[in-house]
């Protein structure tokens, strides 16, 4: 499994936004600018966080983008579903696949669906608060 450029920086916006909460609504060429990430690259990724409702943003002078919720209410997995997706290691098991004719007696389904499991759990169990903690 390869995660996207935009997932990982989903992943960064929603780390920067956490960490930058008490500013307020903060504009997009500033998370651009700390985040190393190109302003047109951002305009790509933030609606799809305001579609879903993850984040929030403001036109005009004063605007921004803020979080909706706390930082410890989105999980690494509802970020990386969104914007991959699905985290399916194998199209089988993809949300959007056909019944696969040889489920009933596919010898490698079981180890796809527990890596499946278990890669949703990991990244289900980390949240933007977590990541937004500094570094030791």
């Amino acid at each position: 499994m390869m995660i996207s450029t935009r997932g990982r920086y989903a992943l960064r916006v929603m780390i920067d936004l956490a960490q930058h909460t008490e500013s307020g609504y903060i504009p997009m060429k500033e998370v651009a600018l700390r985040q190393e990430i190109s302003l047109k690259y951002l305009e790509r990724i933030l609606p799809i966080l305001v579609k879903n409702g993850l984040v929030e943003g403001v036109q005009g002078k004063g605007g921004g983008y803020r979080l909706v919720r706390s930082p410890k209410e989105y999980t690494a997995g509802e970020i990386l579903r969104l914007t991959e997706g699905d985290l399916a290691p194998v199209s089988c098991l993809s949300k959007c696949a056909e019944p696969c004719p040889r489920s009933a007696y596919c010898a490698t389904l079981p180890m796809w669906s527990g890596f499946f499991d278990m890669t949703n759990k990991y990244f289900d169990g980390i949240t933007i608060e977590d990541l937004s903690k500094p570094r030791e």
